[in-house]
């Protein structure tokens, strides 16, 4: 009898990315970014879940990168942002997790990363209420956004894109009033006003 798959990682939460482009972010849709070049970050919150094993529930973890091109042709520059409250477990899960060590859909957005500059432990406050999503980073990173919406005020909803920070789970169309990185370490620091923003409610699985 073969043995029962177990799951590698079943992880879901919350998402809150914004870059430089306008909106709508022509990255999900293949086209290349308004500038020539894109600045953004990716924020996960993850509001459950467990890594091999390892219960993640309650932390977040933020990329702050580089695109140069085309995003499906990679080449992504990134800093690893890691919550500090994490215990050395689960941050080495989630370091493993997003860059792509484990497989599965995470380690299909990992691989457009060329290059990570540096991986740090950081303080990290992420919070979506009414649609409204805001993160805080000290001193490094602050970014508040809010979703698109019908005349109904259903919010805008983007799914079978050609590209997902979130693959296998809808989006929504946003704008960020704010985002704003200062990590000159790195070469990362920018401050936008009304510029792209995505959020989304997502839930990736890999069983192995």
């Amino acid at each position: 009898m073969a043995a029962a798959k177990e799951a590698v990682y079943s992880v879901e939460g919350s998402l809150l990315e914004a870059c430089s482009c306008g909106t709508l972010c022509p990255c999900w849709i293949g086209e290349d970014p308004d500038l020539g070049e894109c600045w953004a970050f990716n924020l996960y919150k993850l509001d459950s879940g467990h890594i091999k094993g390892i219960d993640v529930s309650g932390l977040n973890v933020v990329h702050v990168v580089h695109i140069p091109g085309n995003v499906l042709q990679g080449n992504w520059k990134e800093v690893m942002l890691v919550d500090d409250r994490a215990t050395k477990e689960q941050h080495d899960a989630m370091v493993s997790m997003f860059r792509g060590e484990l497989g599965g859909p995470i380690a299909d957005v990992a691989a457009l990363v060329t290059e990570v500059l540096a991986i740090e432990s950081v303080p990290i406050k992420a919070d979506v209420s009414g649609g409204v999503g805001s993160v805080t980073i000290p001193g490094v990173l602050e970014s508040t956004m809010e979703p698109y919406r019908g005349p109904d005020g259903t919010v805008t909803t983007l799914r079978d894109s050609i590209f997902s920070t979130v693959p296998g789970s809808p989006a929504w169309v946003s704008k960020a009033a704010t985002n704003k990185v200062n990590l000159p370490q790195y070469g990362m620091v920018w401050e936008y006003e009304s510029r792209n923003a995505i959020q989304a409610d997502w839930k990736m699985e890999y069983v192995a």
